[in-house]
């Protein structure tokens, strides 16, 4: 059976909705016509042929397309498409009986004719989407405008003023194209799609301005976070918390010869001093030197405890203990001062200064500024180094003669007394003086340590420390003779008499036994030459009495040499 005609009807009508047939004739291609239900009997109109099958659901709501008003001009009426009533087909019936009617929603639909180009890649109206169906745009005719020069009453546009388009029935179709007229005035379209050409150079630029200020804010953003980080970066190290760390506390032993492992060593038997009295207080240092309760220190350091002051001591440990004063000798700036009922002291062990070496390390340990138990190191920078220190007097009694050894620890007010120990944890020197601008002087002269440190050498200091515990006085070895300290040439020169009157060389003196006279220059001591009459002290200072000395002397340009004892003299 022929799908394209149904049965059950007489060949070429299509039976309506009710089953009557029209009596239309079917058209090639199994389309059919309807009457126009405005149109009368009689009046040829048809409508557009239309596919077989292809029916809509609803019928097409008419569409009128308003023509521009043109002065002078009818206008066109647009008449609306006839409307048909869904189109019905008769179903074949089983066994010859009557088709029974089946509406033709629900049959299918058949294949929707091909476009007769082919399809645009770029989708360029009327060519493009949505194809050769899509209805015709709207026309416009020109319009007429008057002549040049022609007078217009007010309110008439002036010429060129764009004439505003014609508004369609129903939605525009296929995009801007839908609303194309090609017989509008220049810039209908633009007026329609919402301004001309000044307008949008202006939203251009507005967009522009709101692009560069959001551009702005957020470089400001950027930058201020940048910043931030670059700061928490440096200071920091990161963005979070700093967490440093730290290697295990376990403390090893120190090396016996190392300066941790002296300064364990000698810091117990290391005392402050802290002395007042008549003409002022002043701080210095110690060193135990036995168990009952000798301490060493300079002369300078308890000098005023002499007229009825008081020395405190204090231990390492914090102990403190009153002290009285032994006995003292300015010329060599030594004291010796005891305390009593203080058990658990800590002796220090006395080495031999003739050994020391330059460039020996030593540390030096004291209370520079009153800052207790302060240790520094370095070398022995020289030896047999003669200085001199105090003369505050003026009678030369408080001048100390110290052939010294020099070194480079760092020795301020408060070190004076303090012990200088070698690599053994040995005392080699005492501490006694730093050099100043004016030369050397004593610590609680001076502003502080410029590196250049004297001490006292523990073999002159043992011998003068005996003989104050034991006799609470020291003797100082001599030769017999007065020297002139005004002498301005090399050596040390015989002076012409002596203080009161007497005469220069003592008789029966070591000098006076050798044949030395007053005039004599004395040049060497033991071959070492002396450049002054207290380089000469320094050096008989730095022997004991008894001790043998060879001189060489100068007597009218001639040098002889000499050999003498030492004598002794008593300081009272």
């Amino acid at each position: 059976m022929d799908k394209a005609k149904p049965t059950g009807t007489p060949d070429g009508t299509v039976p309506d909705a009710t089953g009557d047939s029209h009596g239309t004739a079917a058209q090639p291609g199994g389309s059919a016509t309807a009457p126009d239900a405005s149109t009368s009997p009689g009046t040829d109109t048809t409508t557009p042929p239309r596919p077989v099958g292809l029916t809509k659901a609803d019928p097409a709501e008419p569409v009128e397309v308003a023509a521009p008003t043109v002065p002078g001009q009818a206008e066109e009426a647009a008449v609306p498409p006839a409307t048909e009533p869904p189109a019905t087909v008769p179903a074949p019936r089983a066994g010859g009986a009557p088709d029974a009617v089946v509406p033709a929603q629900q049959q299918a639909p058949a294949e929707r004719p091909r476009p007769l180009h082919a399809p645009d890649p770029y989708s360029t109206p009327p060519y493009g989407e949505p194809g050769p169906w899509a209805p015709a745009p709207p026309v416009q005719r020109p319009v007429p405008t008057p002549a040049h020069g022609t007078y217009l009453p007010p309110g008439t546009p002036a010429h060129g003023t764009p004439v505003p388009p014609v508004p369609e029935a129903g939605p525009a179709q296929g995009g801007e194209w839908g609303r194309y007229d090609p017989w509008a005035a220049p810039g209908a379209l633009v007026a329609e799609s919402g301004g001309g050409p000044g307008e949008r150079r202006r939203e251009r630029r507005a967009g522009r301005g709101r692009l560069v200020g959001a551009a702005l804010v957020l470089a400001l953003v950027a930058g201020a976070v940048g910043g931030y980080v670059g700061m928490r970066l440096e200071r920091h190290g990161g963005l979070g918390t700093v967490e440093l760390e730290q290697t295990s506390g376990q403390a090893g032993e120190r090396a016996p010869d190392s300066v941790a492992g002296i300064a364990a060593r000698t810091l117990p038997g290391v005392v402050t001093l802290h002395v007042s009295g008549g003409d002022g207080g002043a701080l210095g240092t110690g060193f135990v030197l036995d168990g009952r309760g000798h301490i060493l220190t300079n002369q300078h350091v308890v000098e005023s405890a002499s007229d009825g002051g008081s020395i405190r001591v204090t231990f390492n440990g914090g102990e403190t203990a009153r002290a009285r004063l032994v006995g003292g000798d300015p010329g060599y700036d030594l004291a010796v001062v005891k305390v009593s009922g203080v058990s658990g002291l800590t002796p220090l062990p006395l080495g031999d200064s003739d050994d020391v070496r330059v460039g020996d390390p030593v540390v030096a340990i004291g209370a520079p500024f009153d800052l207790a138990n302060t240790v520094t190191s370095g070398i022995i920078s020289a030896k047999e180094r003669p200085i001199t220190a105090g003369g505050e007097k003026g009678d030369g009694t408080d001048i100390s003669y110290v052939d010294a050894l020099q070194t480079d620890a760092p020795i301020n007010p408060g070190n004076s007394g303090g012990p200088l120990v070698d690599e053994r944890a040995r005392v080699i020197g005492i501490n006694s003086a730093i050099h100043a601008a004016g030369g050397p002087a004593r610590q609680d002269d001076s502003a502080g340590s410029v590196g250049l440190g004297f001490a006292i050498p523990v073999n002159q200091a043992k011998r003068v420390a005996e003989e104050l515990i034991n006799h609470g006085r020291a003797t100082h070895p001599v030769i017999g003779v007065t020297l002139d300290m005004g002498y301005e040439g090399e050596g040390a020169k015989v002076g012409g008499e002596a203080a009161g009157g007497g005469p220069a060389v003592t008789p029966g003196g070591p000098a006076d036994r050798t044949d030395i006279a007053a005039g004599d220059v004395i040049t060497e001591v033991d071959g070492v030459p002396v450049a002054s009459g207290e380089e000469l002290i320094t050096k008989i200072r730095s022997h004991r009495p008894g001790d043998r000395l060879a001189l060489t002397v100068e007597r009218d340009g001639e040098s002889r040499r000499v050999t003498l004892e030492l004598g002794s003299s008593d300081p009272s």
